[in-house]
């Protein structure tokens, strides 16, 4: 079986000039893109997660880099780093804390900042198509990149599989195809028979509202169960391997994603049932040692406190809000990326990734 990518929707593209994005608020109600045209419009939509996971604000923030170029009313090119520099890169750079993919697009933006002004007759315009090839280039190699990760975590899927995820690690949070579900789009490809259990994922219902639906375009059966099921799901042997996205993995292996990636670890530990992370190296942070030292986004108050448009609370009465938590790495059978498979998990062999081939 193939699965058929549905060309009707797409997750996020450069289109003349602006950055149009299929606002994954509104989902599955209504499929409604915006067309943004200035950088504090994107770092809004980030921020309000119109685009969400970790891949898909990097190649949105490496589109940001290019927008400030293409709106910027600097006339040559010293002019145009110092407002990118400025202006630009701090202000994409303050919109999401935990998903480091953010960070990467904006260093490889910097550098490619670097290179073009450094070249023979740079100006601004040339400054500024290098930019957005740049950020084009970043998208399309990230869609090849969930390739790899789909072929790499083939083998991990049986012939036939009950697979359980979390929040929505697939197209919609990348530049194309997913890691998690890019794995399961890859199992199906190969002749897997695959039914996907999606955790709703409270408080924002990314794996009701955004999992289930594309998936379900997919023609991958899937079926919908709220968080605190997973618990009874795996002791009734309805679950035979858990495979979710990351935002941020450190050097030593814990691994930062959607709350509630940790509970199912734990649970998946006691049911004796293997645990996959998928993500590529750019969600990979050499620079923190270990999960403490990960900064955990705080939401606000609204998204615990409200569906829709309804309240759920009493006015008075306070939530907690942790966007992520960490996994720790010994909790994680093994990690899927463009480079193959991790396992298990310790900083060594996750430092040989980012060792030169020969």
């Amino acid at each position: 079986m193939t699965v058929s990518e549905d060309s009707s929707w797409f997750t996020l593209r450069w289109n003349a000039g602006r950055v149009e994005l299929l606002d994954q608020r509104l989902l599955p109600s209504e499929e409604r893109y915006l067309l943004l045209g200035e950088v504090e419009e994107l770092a809004v939509a980030i921020e309000g997660l119109a685009v969400r996971g970790a891949p898909a604000i990097g190649c949105a923030a490496a589109m940001g880099v290019a927008l400030g170029a293409e709106t910027s009313e600097a006339e040559d090119a010293s002019g145009l780093i110092a407002d990118l520099e400025a202006r630009v890169i701090p202000r994409l750079a303050s919109t999401r804390p935990t998903a480091v993919n953010l960070f990467w697009a904006l260093n490889r933006m910097r550098e490619t900042l670097g290179r073009l002004a450094a070249a023979p007759g740079a100006d601004a315009r040339t400054i500024r198509s290098g930019l957005v090839a740049e950020a084009e280039k970043i998208l399309e190699e990230d869609k090849a990149t969930c390739r790899e990760i789909g072929r790499a975590g083939v083998e991990l899927v049986p012939e036939e599989a009950r697979v359980l995820t979390h929040c929505n690690a697939g197209a919609l949070a990348t530049g194309g195809y997913g890691t998690a579900l890019g794995v399961i789009r890859a199992a199906v490809e190969a002749g897997r028979r695959v039914r996907v259990l999606a955790d709703e994922t409270r408080p924002l219902l990314q794996g009701a509202r955004l999992t289930a639906w594309e998936l379900s375009r997919d023609e991958i059966p899937v079926e919908v169960c709220t968080d605190s099921m997973a618990g009874h799901l795996m002791q009734q042997g309805e679950v035979d391997l858990v495979i979710v996205g990351a935002d941020r993995i450190a050097a030593n292996g814990d691994v930062a994603n959607k709350i509630g990636t940790y509970g199912l670890a734990v649970l998946a530990r006691a049911h004796d049932i293997p645990f996959y992370v998928a993500a590529p190296l750019s969600t990979i942070d050499l620079e923190v040692p270990d999960g403490a030292s990960i900064p955990i986004e705080i939401r606000g108050r609204d998204e615990v406190a409200r569906i829709g448009e309804r309240t759920i609370l009493p006015d008075r009465v306070g939530v907690r809000q942790p966007a992520f938590d960490v996994t720790p790495a010994r909790l994680v059978t093994a990690l899927v990326t463009e480079k193959g498979l991790v396992r298990p998990l310790r900083e060594e062999s996750i430092r040989n990734l980012f060792a030169p081939s020969d």
